[in-house]
């Protein structure tokens, strides 16, 4: 059978790029029947299948059973999930921000806390609505403009957060995760404890665990992109060392980083389909 992989990248209309950092389509078909793994990312995944429900096989948090979803919504996270696939996968992945948790989904991030719940528990009755919208549209820049216009009615359900815990989210993604706690604390104004506190009430990962994401995700980037050894990641992302970072690719992504540049096969629904054009935020 052809493999075929068809994607798609956008960016969100201006209003909507505070809380939204991209949308990704995806199609695939032609795959040998497998998994494809949800890694730890910077941000919130909205996914919305088309077509056949997303199968979640592993989640995230290890507390929840598998589950199947035509929409869902994942928290940040430092565990992978796995999506099962019988060799055909499609769906569009929206990717919030946690300002985007709060303005387009109505609470911080820090209530999903690593949890995988369904779209009609975020949006009720909105939810259906939007999956019937999405898997009507005919082509990947209709599909877009239907996100738009659909989550551009829904900025602004609950009011931002401080501006020190902003401030401080923005340090560990502008610094990719290699800045102290102790530094993001003295930057804020805010004392180490009472940061910590807040910032694990908003976004559900302690200030530690957000710089660990980070770091693993600009790793992930930088091996996709190609043309770096694993020791040359691991200096350029702040790991001590290339045993270091393999520990933590066995944490957050549940195998080797060279076992995944080997295996993974749908590298584009997290990367785009070109990592050296994302950009961070």
């Amino acid at each position: 059978m052809t493999r075929n992989a068809d994607h798609a990248v956008a960016r969100p209309a201006v209003p909507l790029r505070p809380f939204i950092h991209r949308y990704t389509g995806y199609r695939y078909s032609g795959l040998v029947p497998g998994t494809h793994r949800g890694l730890p990312a910077p941000h919130l995944a909205m996914i919305i299948a088309l077509d056949t429900p997303t199968r979640v096989t592993r989640m995230s948090h290890p507390a929840q059973r598998p589950g199947e979803f035509m929409g869902l919504v994942g928290g940040l996270h430092t565990q992978p999930a796995e999506i099962a696939h019988d060799g055909a996968l499609a769906g569009v992945q929206v990717d919030l921000t946690p300002a985007g948790a709060r303005s387009l989904l109505g609470f911080p991030a820090g209530e999903l806390c690593a949890l995988t719940v369904s779209l009609e528990d975020v949006l009720g009755r909105d939810a259906g609505e939007l999956i019937g919208r999405v898997n009507e549209a005919p082509t990947w820049t209709a599909l877009f403009g239907v996100l738009d216009r659909l989550l551009l009615q829904r900025i602004g359900r609950v009011p931002a957060v401080e501006g020190p815990v902003t401030r401080a989210w923005d340090l560990v993604v502008l610094g990719g995760g290699t800045v102290p706690v102790h530094e993001v604390a003295q930057a804020v104004g805010w004392s180490r404890r009472h940061l910590g506190e807040r910032f694990s009430t908003e976004h559900g990962l302690t200030l530690k665990e957000a710089s660990r994401v980070m770091r693993f995700h600009r790793s992930r980037r930088l091996l996709q992109r190609g043309g770096s050894t694993i020791a040359d990641v691991a200096a350029a992302t702040g790991y001590a060392d290339q045993a270091h970072m393999a520990r933590e690719w066995r944490e957050m992504a549940g195998c080797s980083p060279s076992t995944w540049l080997g295996t993974e096969e749908l590298p584009f629904i997290q990367d785009g389909g070109r990592p050296d054009v994302e950009t961070e935020g």
